[in-house]
């Protein structure tokens, strides 16, 4: 699988989507600094507790999930920085357009088990993002920050590299020996098409292992969260324009004639959104 520095490479931008085209994933590694990586951890462990106490450990316990945290944004504006990424937006512009938007950023604070008891989730298993075959037309990338090292005992993501490429799903045994896991160092920007099929690693390493998934998709497909309205229209407009792009403020649904009827700067949908 593709590593490489996008602070070292010049062309680190061609050889990551040359990746993404023929294996369907890649590391750009260097792209988060020490200072933010540390601004994101405690942000992270702030947004568990604030969800934990939103939500309510029976709720969080029945979804059966691993450690998510979801509508972080909600809790920390520390993770609105992450939309304005050079090296994010490179890969949301060439891959999903510049309209792309946000349809999902999700928290993993993936828990250590014991050898042998790693519990059997949907995000242990071999999935996909976006289990949609649409011919080659990309539709949907990932942008997965690994925000502390991955290795192999700490759960690193495990990746079947060229499984983008076809519609029906490849047999177990196939996606358990083609599995390669996403070794890499703290803060680099694991890349994959969200139809490649993964898994998260079993983490026995005995601490949490930390990162970020972003999901980016075409502006006509619905965000799994409606982020205008969980931040509402204040916290939206304060953001750089392109930020307000991301999180959709330009694929809204008019709820009223007057909304409907607007001058073309006014339009909750914006034309050219593709």
């Amino acid at each position: 699988m593709l590593a490489v520095s996008c602070k070292q490479d010049n062309d680190w931008l061609d050889q990551a989507l040359a990746a993404l085209a023929y294996d369907g994933c890649g590391v750009v590694t260097d792209v988060l600094d020490a200072d933010f990586l540390a601004q994101t951890k405690e942000a992270m462990y702030g947004a568990q507790q604030a969800i934990r106490d939103a939500v309510g450990e029976e709720k969080l316990e029945r979804a059966g999930e691993l450690g998510v945290l979801r509508l972080m944004v909600r809790y920390d504006d520390h993770f609105l920085r992450f939309l304005e990424l050079p090296e994010v937006l490179a890969i949301v512009d060439n891959t999903v357009s510049e309209t792309g938007i946000l349809h999902l950023q999700n928290g993993l604070v993936l828990p250590s088990f014991p050898q042998g008891k790693v519990p059997a989730t949907f995000q242990t298993t071999f999935h996909q993002d976006f289990p949609r075959y649409l011919e080659g037309y990309v539709a949907s990338i990932n942008v997965f920050f690994a925000i502390d090292e991955f290795r192999e005992d700490n759960g690193a993501t495990l990746l079947v590299p060229g499984t983008h490429l076809r519609s029906d799903r490849p047999p177990d045994a196939y996606l358990h020996g083609q599995a390669v896991p996403s070794i890499c160092p703290a803060g680099s920007m694991l890349l994959f098409d969200s139809t490649l099929w993964h898994a998260a690693g079993a983490n026995v390493s005995g601490a949490d292992r930390l990162a970020i998934n972003h999901q980016f998709t075409r502006s006509w497909i619905k965000q799994q969260m409606d982020y205008v309205r969980a931040l509402g229209n204040e916290k939206v407009l304060e953001q750089q324009p392109r930020t307000q792009q991301l999180l959709g403020w330009y694929t809204r649904t008019p709820t009223a004639l007057d909304e409907y009827y607007q001058p073309p700067e006014g339009r909750f949908y914006r034309s050219g959104q593709g």
